[in-house]
C-alpha cells in the first residue's frame, strides 16, 4: 500500500473489482448502454414537461427537478467509472475525488428531500383536492424546491468536508469504484467513532425522517383512496402514486442499507454494488417508470413526436 507523507495524497487508487477482473468488461458494456439511456430518458421527461402546457402543474414541476437530479447524479460517477474500467491504472486525483464527493452527495441528499416533497404534493392532491391549487401554488413549489436544494447542499458540504479532513495515515487506496463518504471513513485511521456517529445522525435526518414522512403521507393517501366510491377514481389515484412509490423503493432501499450502518461494519463489496444501483440503475429506470405508468406523460410524448414529424 502506497505511503504518503503529505497531509493528503495527490491521488487515490480505486481498487474497484481488481480481484475479479473478469467483471470489468461486462460492467463496462452495461454502463456504456445504461448511461445514455438514463440521459435520454430524463431529458425526454424534462422536454415534454416543459413544452406541453397540460403538464405545467406542481407534480410535473417536481418530476422535472427529479429528472435533472438523476442526470447530474449518474453523471457524477458513471463517466469516471467508464474511464477507470477502460484503463489499467485506476487512479483519481485528490481534487477530482473531492469534487466527486461533494457533487455526488449534493445530488443524493437533494433527491432524498425531493422525494419527500413529491409525496406531500400527492397527499395534498388526493386528500385535499379543493385546496390543492391554493396550497401548491407556483411560489410555494419554487420555495419548496429551493429549500430542498439548500438542504442537500448543506448536508453534502458539511459531511464531505469533515470526511476529507480525516487522517489517512499515508494510505491512498480505496476499495471502491468512486469516492464516497462511508468508504473514506472506513479507509481512515485512528479514532473514527465520532465520525461514524455523526454520519449516522445526519443520515437519520436525510434518509429516515423523509422516508417516515413519505410513508405517513401514503398512509393518509391510502385511507383517502379507499373512501373513493368510483373504481375509476381509485385506479387513477393508485396509478398516479404507484410510480412515485416504486422510485422511492429503488432509491431509499440501497441508500438505507449503505448509510444507516457504521462504515466499519460494511462488507467489502457492498458499497460497489450499492453505488451501481442507486447511481446507475435508479436514474435509468425512473423515466421508464414514470412514462410507462403515466398516461399524461405518454400522451405528451406522443404529441411531441407527431408535431415534430408533421412540421417536417
Amino acid at each position: 500500500m502506497e505511503r504518503i507523507n503529505k497531509s493528503h495524497p495527490e491521488e487515490f487508487i480505486l481498487l474497484g473489482f481488481a480481484d475479479r477482473p473478469w467483471l470489468e468488461l461486462p460492467l463496462f458494456i452495461i454502463l456504456l448502454l445504461t448511461y445514455p439511456m438514463a440521459m435520454v430518458g430524463n431529458r425526454a421527461i424534462i422536454l415534454v414537461s416543459t413544452l406541453d402546457s397540460r403538464l405545467h402543474s406542481p407534480m410535473y414541476f417536481f418530476l422535472t427537478n427529479l429528472s435533472f437530479l438523476d442526470m447530474c447524479y449518474t453523471t457524477s460517477i458513471v463517466p469516471q467509472m467508464l474511464f477507470h474500467l477502460g484503463r489499467l491504472k485506476k487512479t483519481i486525483s485528490y481534487l477530482g475525488c473531492a469534487i466527486q464527493l461533494y457533487f455526488f452527495h449534493i445530488m443524493g441528499g437533494t433527491e432524498c428531500l425531493l422525494l419527500a416533497i413529491m409525496s406531500f404534493d400527492r397527499y395534498v392532491a388526493i386528500c385535499k383536492p379543493l385546496h390543492y391549487t391554493l396550497i401548491m401554488n407556483r411560489c410555494t413549489c419554487i420555495l419548496l424546491v429551493a429549500t430542498v436544494w439548500l438542504g442537500g447542499i448543506t448536508y453534502a458540504v458539511s459531511e464531505a468536508t469533515v470526511t476529507l479532513h480525516l487522517p489517512l495515515c499515508g494510505h491512498n487506496t480505496l476499495d471502491h469504484l468512486a469516492c464516497e463518504v462511508p468508504v473514506l471513513i472506513k479507509a481512515a485511521c485512528g479514532e473514527k467513532g465520532s465520525n461514524e456517529l455523526t454520519l449516522s445522525v445526519v443520515c437519520i435526518f436525510m434518509l429516515a425522517v423523509p422516508l417516515c414522512f413519505i410513508l405517513a403521507s401514503y398512509a393518509s393517501i391510502g385511507h383517502a383512496v379507499f373512501k373513493i366510491k368510483s373504481s375509476e377514481g381509485r385506479k387513477k389515484a393508485f396509478g398516479t402514486c404507484s410510480s412515485h412509490l416504486i422510485v422511492v423503493f429503488f432509491f431509499y432501499g440501497p441508500a438505507i442499507s449503505m448509510y444507516l450502518q457504521p462504515p466499519s461494519s460494511i462488507s467489502r463489496d457492498q458499497p460497489k454494488f450499492m453505488a451501481l444501483f442507486y447511481g446507475v440503475v435508479t436514474p435509468t429506470l425512473n423515466p421508464f417508470i414514470y412514462t410507462l405508468r403515466n398516461k399524461d406523460v405518454k400522451g405528451a410524448w406522443g404529441n411531441l413526436v407527431r408535431s415534430v414529424f408533421t412540421s417536417k
